[in-house]
């Protein structure tokens, strides 16, 4: 049996992901089989392990660190929301519908079964399984149906400590709040505090400490300090900010557009990364008429996304730089769904819309089905910047039918390691659209893209910039992102600031 240890927090977005995933690596370099835990998560940002299986990304994330290979008994239960009152849920990797709260909750016997045979099979692989809750323990309301925080340190008896966020203000009122409004035997498993996001001196936050330890009985395991040189992988939008470019230039501006309902955000992470690109996320018209390309990306609700464009003016413009050439467009699976002509959803698997007009950059026709594809893939690239292979994975539930004059962007050859053949995606000169995510992750395709993407910035926008094309000959390499050493930095960064003798302490 595995022993365990249960990072929960005050609310949500105050930290609880990225201590587990800088713990699994502590653990991990210090010789220890590990892996993370996390029984339900409500996300748009997910992510197809090697067997096909949908789970969270913030939990690849945190196999990464654990330096494991992600599977789905790391997050049995994940959960995207399609609306305001209802999500898709996803079970063990496998979609088993839509449901409201309610629905939901009426579900939870079947739930709990698929979490317990999820969590035997890592405790029975490994030394150690940190488990991660969400949002707070404390929400009262939702304590009777909760399968994510309390309940789960109970039937796994797993010692829990309390994360608080100390730039959002009243830190010490949280943790003292939550650990008030728990039960005697859920109290009992809180073993201490850590305090995220500290600026300052520390020995001006000490006496709140020493409160803090004094009216609890609890120790304060760590302060981390605030941090802005780790890249770590953000787990939802919320992340996001609606920003300005702000005056310093890279060769090429990238606009993403903010969906409501967006979904694997992270697909533009290796892009940010790269030093001659500007890349934002904005939900303002205004700002795509500056934008060198528009990313169209993923998308829940891709109808409901589709409205929103049009409402917006947003729509307005994408058309018009594409049909203008002023900009590259280019869609990621939700987003290359609102290129094309139509959306067919009669059976209602996203929307109550049976059809609707799409923004008529491909002539080819989407229509929804009710089984999901899932898979990790292989595919080469027919376009014409770029002659070679790319690897990413598809989470969608529609398919699109090119008219006969449109070209396919990729060829897919392998999914789920299986030999195919299956066209994906569209290319019309500035208008290029696919299903496969993470392909920016793909260094020689987006050194290929941004290279294509500068190659178009027209010649007044060059000289009211001062932008000088540099020629392919000598432009440098993308390199993206070393997550791995993105996550050594970050075990060494929260290492350094807690107690990891008294975490052995707790664990053992």
């Amino acid at each position: 049996m595995a022993r365990r240890l249960m990072i929960q927090g005050t609310g949500s977005h105050v930290g609880k992901s990225v201590i587990v995933a800088a713990l699994c690596r502590i653990f991990a370099n210090e010789g220890y089989e590990v892996a993370p835990f996390k029984s339900q998560n409500m996300s748009l940002n997910s992510f197809i392990t090697a067997d096909g299986h949908e789970i969270a990304r913030s939990q690849v994330f945190q196999a990464l660190a654990a330096r494991k290979e992600p599977v789905v008994e790391m997050n049995p239960i994940l959960l995207k929301p399609t609306s305001e009152k209802g999500s898709q849920v996803i079970l063990k990797g496998t979609p088993v519908g839509n449901m409201t709260t309610l629905q939901y909750y009426a579900f939870k016997e079947r739930a709990v079964a698929a979490i317990r045979e999820c969590f035997a099979k890592l405790d029975a692989d490994n030394d150690i399984v940190v488990i991660e809750g969400a949002g707070s323990p404390a929400e009262i309301n939702l304590r009777s149906n909760d399968i994510v925080n309390m309940f789960i340190a109970k039937i796994f008896n797993a010692p829990v400590i309390i994360v608080g966020d100390i730039e959002r203000g009243g830190v010490f009122a949280s943790l003292i709040g939550t650990l008030e409004l728990l039960h005697e035997d859920e109290k009992r498993l809180v073993k201490g505090f850590i305090i995220n996001k500290f600026r300052g001196d520390l020995s001006i936050l000490q006496p709140g400490l020493d409160f803090l330890e004094e009216r609890t009985n609890r120790h304060v395991i760590g302060v981390i300090p605030y941090f802005n040189h780790i890249r770590i992988q953000e787990e939802d939008s919320l992340s996001v900010e609606n920003v300005r470019w702000d005056g310093r230039w890279g060769n090429v501006r990238i606009a993403v557009v903010r969906l409501p309902h967006i979904s694997n955000f992270t697909d533009f992470d290796a892009l940010s990364a790269e030093r001659d690109v500007s890349l934002i996320y904005t939900t303002d018209a205004d700002v795509l008429r500056c934008a060198d390309v528009i990313i169209l990306p993923g998308s829940k609700n891709t109808i409901a996304d589709l409205m929103w464009l049009e409402e917006r003016g947003i729509a307005h413009e994408i058309k018009k730089a594409a049909f203008s050439g002023n900009a590259v467009v280019f869609g990621i699976c939700g987003g290359f769904q609102m290129m094309t002509e139509r959306i067919i959803d009669e059976g209602g698997v996203e929307s109550s819309e049976c059809e609707y007009e799409g923004l008529g950059l491909f002539r080819a026709d989407t229509v929804f089905l009710s089984d999901k594809t899932t898979h990790q893939v292989l595919a080469r690239s027919n376009l014409p910047f770029f002659n070679g292979s790319v690897m990413g994975y598809e989470i969608h539930m529609g398919v699109t039918h090119l008219k006969e004059s449109e070209k396919h962007a990729f060829t897919i050859i392998k999914r789920s390691n299986k030999d195919v053949r299956v066209r994906d995606g569209a290319e019309r000169g500035n208008v290029i659209g696919t299903y496969i995510h993470g392909i920016f992750d793909n260094d020689d395709f987006r050194t290929a893209f941004i290279e294509f993407a500068e190659n178009r910035i027209s010649d007044m926008r060059r000289r009211r910039k001062s932008i000088r094309r540099k020629s392919r000959r000598k432009r440098r390499r993308s390199v993206g992102i070393d997550w791995d050493r993105e996550i050594d930095k970050l075990a060494e960064f929260v290492r350094k600031n807690l107690n990891m003798e008294k975490i052995y302490e707790i664990i053992s």
